[in-house]
């Protein structure tokens, strides 16, 4: 009952295999192989359109090369206050691009308020040189509340960037999951609505660890190859990143694993929700949940051995647990864990009444 992340697990033996694969004969090095240039053509066909392709092995990476691609050194990104890259990636965004400067946008449920960004923004001190100057939005599509940015709300990100001058990049760590929630082509969410460069992420999807920074706007394509190198994250041996990825396409066996994680947190979804004393903090739409629980049924929980991370106290009494679920988590497993949550809410709420 392992549900800390979608980290946890091994990869698809489908990526094994594509690696083994890789690994026979000499090729040429730091992405000039043939396995690299397929996945370019793999990624041009599966957006639309012809796009450039830089590998990473790290989603951290592929944020931070791609917010320095968009950023002056004297620029500010903004983004939703709990995104990944304000919280989770130690300051690698400020450390690439020189310094550039997250400014922070509240919202509900992971989701940047676009009211608020445009207004923030039309009241931006533009040309004023003892401020930093407006220049990326950030979007993370799955949000770190597991939910995701509907098609509209991207377009319309992507037209306030594009009325402000400015760039819009997508952290797609759980790119997938969004793709299957919202029934959607990936161009409808990317390029098609605005978005200059996405990390597109299959680490958390099936991959042992390749991330695919994808740039649809030529001009930034030179600057990326010069930063990816600087940085020292041009991999000698890239077909392996290259092979992983392609697997990770062929047969859309990546939207194949995040509809599976979607659905076994779904059946987590509504499995709590009908337990006395439970509720979800934000709709459930990828493959992470966020459960307010009694103290005493949490720690029952651990104590049987279920694995997720205590997130916040949202009352008196009251646990905010993080559960993500992932390509390989067993629906037995699920069931199994809301068998414990079951008998564990009731206990805990049979101690409330008797006190």
């Amino acid at each position: 009952m392992n549900f800390h992340s979608d980290h946890v697990v091994g990869a698809h033996p489908r990526i094994m295999e594509a690696v083994v694969a890789a690994n026979r004969g000499a090729v040429p090095s730091y992405g000039n192989d043939p396995v690299s240039a397929a996945l370019v053509e793999d990624l041009s066909v599966l957006f639309g359109r012809e796009v450039h392709v830089f590998m990473t092995p790290t989603g951290t990476a592929a944020n931070a090369l791609s917010l320095a691609g968009l950023t002056p050194r004297w620029g500010s990104i903004y983004a939703h206050a709990e995104a990944h890259v304000e919280l989770d990636e130690c300051a690698a965004p400020e450390f690439y691009t020189g310094g550039a400067k997250l400014a922070l946008v509240p919202g509900d449920h992971g989701r940047m308020d676009l009211d608020l960004l445009e207004a923030r923004l039309q009241a931006a001190p533009r040309g004023f040189v003892h401020a930093a100057q407006p220049a990326v939005i950030t979007l993370t599509q799955a949000t770190e509340a597991g939910t995701v940015y509907s098609p509209d709300q991207v377009r319309r990100a992507g037209a306030i960037a594009a009325a402000q001058g400015m760039r819009l990049h997508m952290d797609g760590a759980r790119f997938a999951n969004a793709c299957v929630h919202l029934g959607v082509a990936p161009a409808e969410i990317t390029w098609d609505a605005g978005v200059d460069i996405l990390s597109f992420g299959s680490a958390k999807n099936g991959t042992m660890g390749a991330e695919a920074v994808v740039v649809f706007d030529p001009e930034l394509a030179e600057a990326m190859a010069y930063l990816r190198k600087r940085a020292g994250l041009l991999i000698p041996k890239m077909r392996f990143l290259a092979a992983q990825f392609r697997a990770y396409l062929a047969g859309d066996l990546w939207l194949a694993l995040a509809g599976h994680a979607n659905a076994m947190a779904t059946r987590l979804a509504h499995g709590l929700q009908s337990l006395p004393g439970v509720s979800l903090a934000h709709p459930v739409e990828a493959n992470e949940l966020f459960v307010d629980l009694p103290e005493a049924a949490v720690a029952s929980l651990e104590a049987a051995g279920a694995g997720f991370y205590r997130w916040a106290d949202p009352e008196p009494g009251m646990v905010r647990v993080r559960l993500v679920t992932s390509w390989a988590t067993d629906p037995a497993e699920v069931d199994r864990f809301l068998d414990h949550a079951s008998i564990a809410a009731a206990a805990a709420r049979h101690g409330e009444g008797r006190r």
